[in-house]
Protein backbone atom coordinates (compact mmCIF):
# COMPACT_ATOMS: atom_id res chain seq x y z
CA UNK A 1 0.00 0.00 0.00
CA UNK A 2 1.65 3.25 -1.34
CA UNK A 3 0.53 6.44 0.50
CA UNK A 4 1.63 10.06 0.60
CA UNK A 5 3.17 11.42 3.82
CA UNK A 6 2.22 15.00 5.23
CA UNK A 7 3.98 17.01 7.23
CA UNK A 8 2.40 20.42 8.57
CA UNK A 9 -0.49 20.04 6.35
CA UNK A 10 0.79 19.41 2.83
CA UNK A 11 1.95 16.21 1.01
CA UNK A 12 5.86 15.57 1.06
CA UNK A 13 6.10 12.62 -1.17
CA UNK A 14 5.58 8.67 -0.67
CA UNK A 15 7.03 6.68 2.98
CA UNK A 16 9.46 3.90 2.71
CA UNK A 17 10.11 1.04 5.22
CA UNK A 18 12.33 -1.77 5.52
CA UNK A 19 13.39 -4.14 8.25
CA UNK A 20 16.70 -6.00 7.99
CA UNK A 21 17.04 -9.41 10.19
CA UNK A 22 20.96 -9.30 10.82
CA UNK A 23 20.94 -12.87 12.06
CA UNK A 24 19.89 -14.40 8.93
CA UNK A 25 22.70 -12.79 6.78
CA UNK A 26 24.87 -15.37 5.21
CA UNK A 27 28.36 -15.30 6.45
CA UNK A 28 30.60 -14.25 4.05
CA UNK A 29 32.91 -17.09 2.50
CA UNK A 30 36.49 -17.22 1.91
CA UNK A 31 38.26 -18.87 -0.96
CA UNK A 32 39.98 -21.97 1.28
CA UNK A 33 36.13 -22.07 3.18
CA UNK A 34 37.79 -20.50 6.57
CA UNK A 35 36.81 -16.82 7.66
CA UNK A 36 39.91 -14.34 7.24
CA UNK A 37 39.53 -12.00 10.03
CA UNK A 38 39.59 -7.85 8.86
CA UNK A 39 42.48 -5.92 9.15
CA UNK A 40 42.72 -3.65 12.20
CA UNK A 41 42.75 0.16 11.72
CA UNK A 42 46.35 1.64 13.06
CA UNK A 43 45.85 4.26 15.37
CA UNK A 44 49.00 5.98 13.88
CA UNK A 45 48.64 8.79 11.07
CA UNK A 46 49.36 7.89 7.39
CA UNK A 47 52.35 10.20 6.09
CA UNK A 48 51.96 10.76 2.85
CA UNK A 49 55.53 12.08 -0.08
CA UNK A 50 55.23 13.12 -2.90
CA UNK A 51 58.07 11.84 -5.87
CA UNK A 52 58.58 12.82 -9.64
CA UNK A 53 60.55 10.69 -11.75
CA UNK A 54 62.19 11.21 -15.32
CA UNK A 55 61.40 7.96 -17.50
CA UNK A 56 61.27 7.20 -20.94
CA UNK A 57 58.33 7.94 -22.77
CA UNK A 58 57.63 3.66 -22.67
CA UNK A 59 57.82 2.95 -19.30
CA UNK A 60 54.31 2.74 -18.22
CA UNK A 61 52.86 4.34 -14.83
CA UNK A 62 51.60 0.52 -13.51
CA UNK A 63 55.62 -0.42 -13.58
CA UNK A 64 56.42 3.11 -11.72
CA UNK A 65 53.42 2.11 -9.35
CA UNK A 66 54.26 -1.44 -8.84
CA UNK A 67 58.38 -0.94 -8.01
CA UNK A 68 56.86 2.18 -5.62
CA UNK A 69 54.77 -0.21 -3.81
CA UNK A 70 57.01 -3.52 -3.70
CA UNK A 71 59.93 -0.76 -1.58
CA UNK A 72 58.39 -1.66 1.37
CA UNK A 73 55.44 -3.81 1.83
CA UNK A 74 55.36 -3.45 5.20
CA UNK A 75 55.01 0.87 5.41
CA UNK A 76 54.14 1.41 2.21
CA UNK A 77 49.94 1.28 1.83
CA UNK A 78 49.50 2.89 -1.36
CA UNK A 79 50.91 4.69 -4.73
CA UNK A 80 48.83 6.89 -6.69
CA UNK A 81 49.79 8.45 -9.64
CA UNK A 82 48.86 12.16 -9.92
CA UNK A 83 50.50 13.45 -12.64
CA UNK A 84 52.37 13.07 -16.09
CA UNK A 85 54.09 16.03 -18.01
CA UNK A 86 55.91 15.48 -20.91
CA UNK A 87 57.75 18.96 -22.45
CA UNK A 88 61.39 19.94 -24.25
CA UNK A 89 62.65 20.22 -20.81
CA UNK A 90 62.80 17.00 -19.98
CA UNK A 91 64.66 15.78 -23.35
CA UNK A 92 63.41 14.04 -26.42
CA UNK A 93 61.10 10.32 -25.69
CA UNK A 94 61.30 11.38 -21.68
CA UNK A 95 58.39 11.82 -19.58
CA UNK A 96 57.94 12.87 -15.73
CA UNK A 97 55.67 10.98 -13.47
CA UNK A 98 55.15 11.70 -10.23
CA UNK A 99 53.00 9.69 -7.90
CA UNK A 100 51.99 9.85 -4.10
CA UNK A 101 53.04 7.66 -1.78
CA UNK A 102 51.22 6.71 1.44
CA UNK A 103 53.10 5.17 4.43
CA UNK A 104 51.39 3.91 6.98
CA UNK A 105 53.25 2.60 10.08
CA UNK A 106 51.73 0.10 11.87
CA UNK A 107 53.23 -0.16 15.80
CA UNK A 108 54.84 3.08 15.68
CA UNK A 109 55.51 6.99 14.53
CA UNK A 110 58.47 7.16 12.08
CA UNK A 111 61.04 9.05 13.02
CA UNK A 112 62.90 11.49 10.10
CA UNK A 113 65.22 8.68 10.29
CA UNK A 114 62.96 6.10 9.09
CA UNK A 115 61.15 8.10 6.51
CA UNK A 116 64.65 9.33 4.99
CA UNK A 117 65.70 5.35 4.35
CA UNK A 118 62.09 4.22 3.15
CA UNK A 119 61.78 7.61 0.66
CA UNK A 120 65.54 6.06 -0.27
CA UNK A 121 64.29 2.35 -0.49
CA UNK A 122 61.47 3.73 -2.84
CA UNK A 123 63.42 6.07 -5.37
CA UNK A 124 66.23 2.78 -5.54
CA UNK A 125 63.67 0.49 -6.37
CA UNK A 126 62.07 2.73 -9.14
CA UNK A 127 65.26 4.18 -10.70
CA UNK A 128 65.87 0.15 -11.24
CA UNK A 129 62.84 -1.34 -12.25
CA UNK A 130 62.13 1.96 -14.53
CA UNK A 131 65.73 3.02 -15.72
CA UNK A 132 64.62 6.55 -14.84
CA UNK A 133 65.74 9.02 -12.20
CA UNK A 134 64.15 11.47 -9.56
CA UNK A 135 63.40 14.50 -10.77
CA UNK A 136 65.38 17.67 -9.62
Amino acid sequence: MHRAVQAGGRDVGPAVAFEVFLETLPEPKAKDGSLRPAPLLSPFQPLRRDFAFVVEESVTAEKLLRAAKGADKTLVADVELFDLYAGENLGPGKKSLAITVTLQPTDKTLTDEEIAAVSQKIVAKVEKATGGELRA
